[in-house]
Order: C-alpha cells, then structure tokens, then sequence
C-alpha cells in the first residue's frame, strides 16, 4: 500500500533540498509547447537504443505490441514532466515507475543510463528550438535539470524500498523454513517415542504394572520435552515488555540454579561480593535468560567441570559473569552463537541464546561473550544498578 501523503511530503523535502522554486516549475512548463514536435524522435531514440542492449531488452517479452503501449506511456511521462503541476498524484506516478521496474526485473543502473539519455535529448532537443534570450535558456536547462534529478530520486527511492521489502519476505521465508525444519527435527523424536510406548500400551499382553508405568512415564517426558519446544517459540516470538524494578542479584541466581541444577558432576561456585547494588530489570524474564546461560554452560561440560557465576558492581552497572570450563567455542562459532536457530548441539532449535540477547537487550543491558576452543566460555551480563532509596 502506497502512502501517497508521506511520498509527497518527502518529494517537497527533496525539491527543497535541490532548491526548487515555483519559477522552476514555471520555466519547465514553458518548454511544452517547444519540445511538443521533438516527443516523437526521442521516444523512437530511447526504443532504439534499447534494442542494443540485451540485459535492458530481456525485460520486454510482449513484442511489438508492449513496445508500442511502453512508447505511450514514455510520451505521456515526458507530457507530465513539463506539465509545470508536480502534486501527489504525479509523485505517486513517479513511484509506481520505479516499482514497475522492480517488478519486470530491471536492473536500475539501466533507469540511471536511460533517464541520462532522455536528458540529454530533452536539452538538445531545447536548444534547437529556443528562440529566447541565451541566458533564459541557461536557467531553463538548470531547472530542467533539477525536475530530472528529483524524478530519478523518486524512482531511486521506490526502487530500495520494494528491494528491502522483497529482501525481508526472503529472509522471514528463509527463517520460516529453517524454524519448520527445526520444529520438525525436535518435536519427530519425542513423538515416536510416544507412538511407540502407546502402541506398546494398547497391543502388550498382560504387561506388568512395572511396565505400564515405565511407559507411561517415558510418554509424560516426551510430552514435556515437546512442550518445551513449543514454549521456547512461544517465548521468543512473543516476549512482552519488561517491568523493570529492583532485583537482589544474589538471591535470583540461586533460585536460576535451583530450577536449573547443573548436576552432580558440576563444581558450582556463586561469588557474591557484601553490598552489591541490586540490579535493575524484569525478575522474570531474567531467570530465563541466565537460566539458558546456567544450562548452556552445564551442557557444554558433558564430562563434568566447574560453573563460576560471579557478581560484582562497575560504576553505574552490575555484572553477572557466568564461567565454565566445557568445550568452548571457535572463533566462527562466536560470531553466530546468539543468531537465533544456530546451535553447536545435537539437538535444540538454538533458541535458548538468541532468547537471552533478546531478554537482556529489552531490560536495557548487554550480553557478552568471550571463549576459546577446549578452555570454556565466559557470558558476561550488564544490568543498570538499581537506584538508592533517597537518590531516586
């Protein structure tokens, strides 16, 4: 949908920029008359030259009969040119030229070199019928000039804008597919493991209550695991604006590792130096993400190993360090790890990272990584410090 009213302000915003005056226009629409004769000529010039040039003429596959309707509408782009009225509904014409253009493929260097030679055969064209005063003439080129210039900034303009529109549609099919693929890889697994304990269940002869609960439990974990694949979604694509008040630091961290424990063969030491400023942010939201940050570091660490969270304050902030000493990463894989659905894992859509940028980012803090192949990884949060009663 075009917004006709912001391209025509944004015109006005460029005619003032090139200084384009009411005489300007008024010049322009002097020429009509003069270069009414010539319209013929340098439409057949402009369809010629396209002739010899395959990579202009690919996009016209009507044949003679689109020639012949393009030929038209060039005429009646000239006539509007030199109408001295340049409103929305002209802008708007102007606009549409350019996202025509994308449409049938057409390079725009080729609207560039195309519009240069109309230029060039507009002005000559002037010359040989001028009758005025040589001066006159001067300041007509120039505002022919400037006329020129702002249709082709016009044009320019449409051009981007339908190319980063059909980039973005690419990117959000590309994503959907790589999300479709993902959501399928995680949720088949635990999905066969629940059709085959069902079956199990129902053609099994005389199974031993050991057995039905040993099936019954193996469907509940599935059941959950799936679940979780579809909350992780849910979070991400729908994470709603933070409540940003005070949080104990400390507290929070040891409630991330009560609801994430990292397991008996993980060495875990909280460093927490006495009056740590609390820090600032959506409690909520950030047991999330330093949950993610706990269980990214103990699944880094399959053959045990040591997780240091350390908190301390640095001028107007606070700082949660999260340390493990597991694989690390390499310095390719550090550039991607909080892209959303990449993963170093075997499984996991590779989600969790991308939700924790997300979360600190909308709390008003930074995330930070540094690793190294076979030495760990170390996530470093900021938060605002929360403000001292009586200094708020």
């Amino acid at each position: 949908m075009i917004d006709a009213g912001g391209l025509y302000e944004r015109y006005k915003e460029l005619q003032s920029y090139v200084g384009w005056t009411e005489e300007d226009a008024r010049r322009v629409a002097a020429t009509a008359t003069l270069l009414e004769p010539y319209l013929y000529a340098l439409i057949e010039d402009f369809y010629a030259e396209i002739e010899r040039h395959p990579n202009a003429r690919k996009v016209i596959t009507g044949g003679a009969e689109q020639i012949a309707r393009l030929k038209g509408t060039l005429t009646q782009w000239i006539r509007d040119l030199l109408s001295g009225a340049y409103d929305t509904t002209y802008v708007t014409r102007r606009w549409k030229v350019g996202l025509r253009h994308v449409e049938i493929g057409l390079e725009q260097v080729y609207t560039n070199v195309a519009l240069s030679r109309l230029r060039t055969g507009l002005v000559q064209s002037l010359h040989e019928s001028w009758r005025g005063a040589g001066r006159d003439l001067k300041e007509t080129v120039r505002s022919l000039d400037k006329l020129l210039d702002l249709d082709l900034a016009i044009i320019e303009d449409a051009y981007q804008a339908e190319y980063a529109a059909r980039l973005q549609r690419t990117e959000r099919l590309a994503t959907l597919g790589q999300v479709a693929g993902g959501v399928a890889h995680e949720l088949r697994n635990p999905l066969n493991v629940v059709k085959t304990s069902v079956y199990y269940l129902v053609n099994a002869r005389n199974p031993t209550d050991d057995k039905k609960t040993e099936h019954l439990r193996r469907i509940e974990r599935n059941v959950e695991l799936a679940d979780g694949v579809i909350t992780a979604l849910s979070n991400f694509a729908r994470l709603p604006l933070p409540e940003m008040r005070p949080i104990d630091l400390e507290s929070m961290m040891r409630e991330v590792l009560e609801l994430n424990p990292p397991g008996d063969r993980i060495e875990v030491v909280l460093n927490s130096p006495p009056g740590l400023p609390g820090g600032l942010g959506d409690a909520s939201q950030l047991r999330i993400a330093l949950g993610n940050l706990v269980r990214n570091a103990r699944d880094a660490m399959t053959q045990g190993g040591r997780l240091e969270i350390s908190l301390r304050s640095e001028a107007d902030r606070v700082v949660i360090e999260v340390a493990d000493s597991g694989t690390g990463m390499d310095e390719a894989e550090l550039v991607r790890i909080m892209e959303p659905l990449y993963t170093t894992k075997t499984r996991g859509l590779g989600l969790g990272l991308a939700i924790t940028r997300s979360i600190i980012d909308k709390n008003q803090g930074t995330i930070q990584v540094e690793s190294q192949s076979g030495r760990g990884s170390t996530f470093t949060v900021r938060l605002f410090a929360a403000p001292v009663e009586g200094d708020q």
